[in-house]
Order: structure tokens, then sequence, then C-alpha cells
């Protein structure tokens, strides 16, 4: 006896399913290729342009009428205080390295500042 079920639902969705996505690839294929598709996605596209470039215009309007910053203000502040970290860091790397020749003069001085003494009281004697 074997166990075959008089109607098997799986392999009749798998035929299906095969057979639709040959039909709906070639289908769609042949669309992608005519020169009228492309112009209806460059039209959809500039429509999504000028609705962005408006939203953009109408939002930016919007929160300079309630006194709040927009994108391009946020930007330019950026902007500037990364200018300012990095006059700091210049600076901050330009005081160092004088502090290091101070400091190398310093024990230069210590030094001589000590010849001297020694040699001051070596005379008082």
């Amino acid at each position: 006896m074997t166990n075959t079920l008089p109607f098997d639902p799986f392999n009749m969705w798998k035929t299906f399913y095969e057979q639709t996505d040959a039909n709906w690839t070639g289908v769609i294929q042949e669309m992608l290729k005519k020169e009228s598709f492309s112009e209806g996605m460059g039209e959809t596209l500039n429509h999504y342009l000028q609705a962005q470039k408006l939203m953009n215009e109408k939002t930016e309007t919007f929160l300079k009428s309630v006194n709040l910053p927009t994108r391009s203000e946020v930007a330019d502040v950026a902007s500037l205080v990364i200018n300012v970290e990095s006059k700091l860091e210049a600076l901050e790397d330009g005081l160092e390295e004088e502090i290091n020749q101070l400091k190398i003069a310093i024990s230069i001085l210590d030094k001589k500042i000590d010849k001297l003494l020694s040699t001051f009281e070596g005379t008082e004697k």
C-alpha cells in the first residue's frame, strides 16, 4: 500500500507558484524594457522630488514661525563648533610645545644657577 494523497495541496501550490512566477517574470521584463515605463518612472521621481522640496520649504517656514532652528541653521552652528574645536586643538598643541620649551629653558637656567651658587660658595670660604 502506498501513502499517496488523492489531493496534494502543497504540490498544487508549488505548480501554481512556478507557473505564475514564470508568466509574471516575462510580463515584468517586457514592461521594464519599454521607454514608456522609464518615462513614467522619471515623472514619478520628479513629482516625488517636487513634493519633498515643498515639504522642506513648508517645514522650514513652520520652524521659523515658532522660533526653532532649521536644519541648515543647526548645520551652520555645528560647522562653527567644529572650526572652534580645531582652533582650540591647534592652540593647545602650540601651548604644549611652548610649555615644553619653557621647561627645558628652566632646567638649563636651574643648572646654571646651581653652578653659579656652587662657584659663589666656593669663593666665600
